[in-house]
């Protein structure tokens, strides 16, 4: 059953601490430094920055957190656990995104139980199963998916119930656009030698998958974080210090200097904010026997001593 409709400075390479940049970096062999896309690319791109803001989250969801009417700790609570999943079984950086990207549109339009957090973990893992399902050619059983730190275990059942309803509110039009739609094309624009498309690419996506905690990053459209990103990473490059807002704006159709400008700044302000600031802390597993249920709302009983396990069964749905 559906749930009921709600109404500066500093360098990008600080977002993340202690990666291997080459960590992502394409290495199969079919895999060129000097990437070629057909004559009319530009078009496809630019249908795709047409078409974008119709796989993001309602345009009020961001100030919904900042008014706390949404708990924007619980949302960085629900990023944190989607990226160590998406490290500890090396998942490919768009299934991360696809599945974080499934959350906030999810609750733009759809308001979860606060009781607990367990709803909104269900949420985050039934939303990382979709987007592995999606992206990944070898997807972990729905009991391995809870690993890292989850506080609830789900049985398969249940979560195949919140995928559906997921999928109802989302029109079953999983296959988004994304930042990762554009950052080769872009990579290609900034270097069209493909000299240093590859340290691009990858930098990108480790910007990329590092700022998507930060709330702030919802009001730019994929596309500018994409460009954005991608001048980040050029930033760090001797050969392409040229690259800029204003020029990144001709690389495409609906591209526009001020709103990758804006983008970038963000991108610093949040590289200096991350290594002053703490990772979100996840608790360890809750183990409690009393299953949930959820119906047009969602209730919960009491809880039964910490000492056993919790299995939230077919009741949750």
């Amino acid at each position: 059953m559906p749930l009921p409709l709600s109404d500066d400075s500093g360098s990008c390479c600080d977002l993340l601490c202690g990666e291997d940049a080459g960590a992502l970096a394409y290495d199969s062999p079919g895999y060129s430094t000097e990437p070629e896309f057909p004559e009319d690319s530009d078009e496809s791109i630019a249908g795709f920055i047409e078409g974008e803001t119709d796989y993001s989250p309602r345009f009020d969801y961001s100030d919904r957190f900042r008014s706390r009417s949404l708990d924007p700790f619980a949302r960085q609570e629900s990023v944190a656990w989607i990226l160590k999943v998406h490290e500890y079984y090396r998942f490919r950086p768009l299934t991360a995104y696809l599945a974080v990207n499934y959350v906030d549109r999810f609750l733009s339009s759809h308001r979860l139980p606060q009781s607990n957090g367990w709803a909104l973990q269900l949420l985050s893992v039934a939303c990382l199963s979709l987007a592995a399902k999606m992206e990944e050619t070898l997807v972990p059983s729905l009991l391995d998916l809870q690993v890292e730190g989850t506080r609830f275990i789900f049985e398969p059942r249940t979560i195949c119930r919140m995928e559906l309803l997921v999928l109802t509110a989302l029109n079953w039009r999983l296959r988004s656009v994304t930042p990762f739609t554009f950052i080769d094309f872009f990579a290609y624009k900034a270097d069209p030698t493909g000299t240093h498309a590859r340290y691009l690419v990858s930098r990108a996506t480790h910007i990329i998958l590092a700022m998507i905690h930060d709330i702030d990053f919802l009001n730019h459209c994929p596309s500018s974080i994409a460009a954005a990103a991608i001048i980040c990473a050029a930033d760090e490059t001797q050969d392409l210090a040229f690259v800029n807002p204003g020029r990144a704006a001709s690389w495409c159709i609906g591209l526009t200097e001020e709103a990758i400008s804006s983008c970038c700044q963000l991108m610093n302000r949040v590289a200096i904010e991350h290594k002053q600031r703490k990772p979100p802390m996840i608790l360890s597993q809750l183990r409690v026997t009393t299953p949930l249920s959820m119906g047009s709302g969602v209730s919960s009983s009491s809880s039964s001593p910490p000492n056993k396990r919790r299995k939230l069964d077919d009741n949750c749905l």
